[in-house]
């Protein structure tokens, strides 16, 4: 973090002259440094109270408390997971209030009521209890019951659940959060359909989101799969982009759907799940394991909550391979949306307006790239997208 901050050219790169003025670029730096400082200490925080929760037994009092009661293996599995699931919460809920009622507030980005943020937290819990409740409850009684067996059914449900999820979230997962408004017959509307269909892009729906009502920051998704793919659109983006501009990053949006990305990435996390579970059955119920957390007891919960902490390193190294294939993902539907749009030219726009708008920092360092970033910097973007305009013309 202080690496990327250091490296924040003073100096506006000369593709955002016209787009950036001197307060906008300082403002910019200025959020920079705002939230990698809250990032480094919100994780020392994190990191200081697991030590010390761990060192101190804290993992065993909660485990000894729990059995007292005499509950079954299950039960006990999911209130220890529960406790120490709604614990994280509690602890990151400070900060998650400072970052979206100071932070976000201070650089004119927050939206959000305290009516809104307790209903989103409220909504968040009961999903929560909803859909995790049972999938951490079967995947402890497949361990518990199926034996060597049961990482693979462990992630062939979870994976099955996943796809299902992902099925009818844009129905009755998302609207609980945001309205679903569907796109006005119109130019705009006409443009968008007119596009899909010329790249044998079949739509259900275009819609626009309230995201104005937490943020002032623009985005634009797709969701869904088949003939259930619509588009959403917030208004943010909408109010702040001409038409080309947002036909340009809607065409990016189907690029990593044409270049088969959303399939890819989607075997790729089958893939890692997969990998995961096995590698807990592995560990499952290893008394040395349990002793490095000075536990007295041995359980399958015990074993998913101290595999899933000691996982995190290598989690992590995974994450360098997905992350360096992401930003070629969206180079390749940058690329996409520049060739199959006649106004392509429009995403370099676009990128630069949502880059001031979001205030996103324009020269991070490469290092710091390589460790955090799934999109490519919007510099080297724009870079590559005047390339390919050049050849088109040539």
């Amino acid at each position: 973090e202080l690496l990327n901050v250091k490296a924040a050219s003073a100096a506006l790169p000369r593709e955002f002259e016209g787009i950036y003025d001197e307060e906008a670029y300082r403002r910019t730096q200025e959020y920079l440094g705002a939230t990698s400082r809250f990032s480094l200490v919100g994780a020392g925080v994190d990191l200081a109270l697991l030590l010390l929760f761990w060192f101190s037994g804290g993992f065993n009092a909660l485990d000894q408390f729990l059995r007292s009661f005499g509950f079954n293996s299950l039960v006990t599995g999911l209130l220890y997971i529960g406790s120490l699931l709604m614990a994280q919460s509690i602890v990151e809920l400070p900060f998650s209030i400072y970052r979206t009622f100071v932070i976000e507030e201070k650089f004119g980005f927050n939206k959000t009521t305290p009516a809104v943020f307790v209903s989103d937290l409220l909504k968040s819990l009961f999903l929560a209890l909803l859909l995790g409740g049972p999938v951490i409850a079967a995947i402890l009684w497949f361990f518990e019951e199926s034996g060597t067996a049961g990482w693979f059914l462990a992630w062939t449900g979870i994976a099955f659940f996943s796809l299902l999820l992902q099925y009818v979230a844009p129905s009755w997962i998302m609207p609980l959060f945001n309205k679903f408004v569907p796109l006005e017959d119109g130019e705009l509307k006409s443009s968008i359909m007119r596009y899909a269909d010329g790249v044998d892009f079949p739509l259900s729906g275009i819609y626009v989101i309230d995201g104005s009502k937490r943020s002032s920051k623009a985005n634009a998704f797709f969701t869904g799969f088949g003939k259930r793919k619509r588009i959403a659109l917030f208004d943010t983006l909408v109010s702040n982009h001409p038409l080309q501009e947002l036909v340009a990053v809607l065409a990016h949006e189907i690029g990593h759907f044409k270049k088969k990305h959303i399939v890819i990435n989607m075997v790729l996390s089958f893939v890692n799940l997969g990998v995961l579970f096995y590698l807990l059955s592995l560990f499952m119920l290893n008394r040395g394991l349990f002793q490095a957390f000075f536990m007295a007891d041995v359980s399958v919960y015990g074993s998913l909550i101290f595999f899933m902490l000691l996982y995190s390193p290598a989690e992590f190294v995974l994450s360098l391979f997905l992350q360096a294939l992401s930003r070629r993902h969206e180079f390749e539907a940058d690329y996409f949306a520049v060739t199959t749009y006649s106004g392509g030219a429009s995403l370099s726009d676009a990128l630069k307006k949502l880059s001031r708008s979001n205030l996103t920092n324009l020269t991070p360092h490469p290092l710091y790239v390589f460790l955090n970033y799934s999109h490519p910097p919007v510099i080297r973007r724009i870079a590559r997208i005047r390339e390919h305009l050049a050849k088109q013309s040539q």
